[in-house]
């Protein structure tokens, strides 16, 4: 059965729907933040994956909108990026940088000698650590063109797109529970609860209107535009910015140019139309899991990617959590720090996304999170990986 786009965008936005439903009707999923998303798309793909076992019954979705939407969420990202917070956001993001750099080290430290102790190329240890789970499906695949190559590694292609696929997963399931346990365990408040404990109520914002949604979403089109035309542009140099970054670049300068031409953008409309994008574009990602061939090609895969998760809890906890700060952004931002380093940058902001909705903004981690996963982190990745590369026990053995 194949779904032609606006099909597929119905699927996506029924199965959308039907995760609220079910994380509403279930307080363990509600408790935890689960994002809709990860729950509609994950229950599609199990059906999908009991269908083609049982009576070879395949699912397509033809999604040309979903590369759009993403970028559609960073535009309208940095459409509501008040560069007036980058001076309390600018050393939070510093800071999120030195947390940063060793975690990329260790996780590949402990994929590598589980890697080892499995009896597996240590190669194969990069990849189920930061060449995926920090880099993703397209790192992933990189590097696995080289490893073919270069150490006539077989299947890494394959069990890199597992590896990397599992960790989407992983990242969209654990980062809500964990920073909701930072919540629970410090008593941690945003401002905004904090605000109504206290009866310090605002006066009632007037409802979003017609023509609030239609500027922002002009602004989001314009950022998306000039961000796809910049990264076409600027692409192939020695460092490549992605599209989205371009886009959210793209979208601050609007937010922050305008207003001294006496236009000003409505953050709530903003905000709206980019989390709308968001939850379709990860809805319609974990609807195209083939979860069979998942389950077939993880193998001792699973048992590194297990103690990966252990892992980054310990180091959620203990490590980023109290360097950023302990308070309620820090659970936020060690929610994204999960997602990015688990899944993706899109992860991390879905992650971001189901705790703020329930608990009250965090615009300090709203800013710093997509800036560290979406650009330094990589830089980072690529650093880490060419030297650990370098190492003779890894790259020669």
């Amino acid at each position: 059965m194949s779904f032609d786009p606006l099909g597929s965008l119905l699927a996506a936005i029924i199965m959308l729907l039907i995760g609220t439903m079910v994380n509403r009707k279930i307080p363990l999923l509600s408790r935890y933040n689960i994002p809709d998303p990860i729950t509609g798309g994950m229950l599609f793909a199990v059906a999908a994956a009991l269908l083609l076992a049982i009576g070879d019954f395949k699912v397509s979705f033809d999604q040309p909108i979903k590369p759009v939407l993403l970028l559609m969420f960073f535009s309208g990202v940095g459409l509501c990026a008040d560069l007036r917070m980058l001076k309390r956001g600018g050393k939070a993001l510093l800071m999120f940088l030195v947390v940063l750099l060793p975690f990329i080290v260790l996780q590949n430290v402990v994929g590598v000698t589980l890697a080892k102790l499995l009896d597996l190329h240590p190669i194969f240890g990069l990849v189920a650590g930061s060449i995926t789970l920090v880099g993703g499906h397209g790192t992933g695949a990189a590097y696995a063109d080289r490893f073919a190559e270069v150490n006539n590694l077989q299947m890494v292609m394959e069990l890199s797109m597992t590896v990397a696929t599992i960790g989407l997963i992983v990242g969209g399931i654990i980062g809500g529970p964990i920073a909701q346990y930072l919540i629970n365990r410090y008593k941690l408040r945003s401002s905004a609860e904090q605000a109504a404990e206290t009866h310090e109520f605002e006066a009632p914002a007037a409802a979003i209107s017609t023509v609030s949604t239609l500027g922002a979403l002009a602004g989001i089109f314009a950022a998306l535009i000039a961000g796809q035309w910049l990264a076409n542009r600027f692409s192939g140099g020695a460092i490549t910015i992605p599209a989205f970054l371009w886009c959210m670049i793209i979208g601050i300068a609007i937010r922050n140019v305008l207003p001294f031409a006496g236009f000003r953008f409505d953050d709530r409309a903003a905000d709206l139309i980019s989390n709308v994008c968001l939850s379709l574009f990860l809805v319609m990602t974990m609807m195209t899991l083939n979860l069979i061939d998942v389950a077939l090609s993880a193998g001792p895969f699973l048992v590194i990617i297990l103690v990966q998760v252990v892992f980054i809890f310990f180091y959620v906890v203990f490590v980023c959590f109290r360097f950023m700060g302990k308070d309620y952004e820090a659970a936020v931002t060690s929610a994204a720090f999960i997602g990015f380093n688990m899944g993706s940058t899109a992860t991390a902001m879905a992650n971001m996304q189901a705790i703020t909705s329930k608990h009250g903004p965090a615009p300090t981690s709203n800013l710093i999170a997509p800036l560290a996963g979406a650009f330094f982190v990589d830089i980072m990745n690529a650093f880490v990986l060419t030297g650990m590369l370098a190492l003779p026990f890894i790259g020669g053995w």
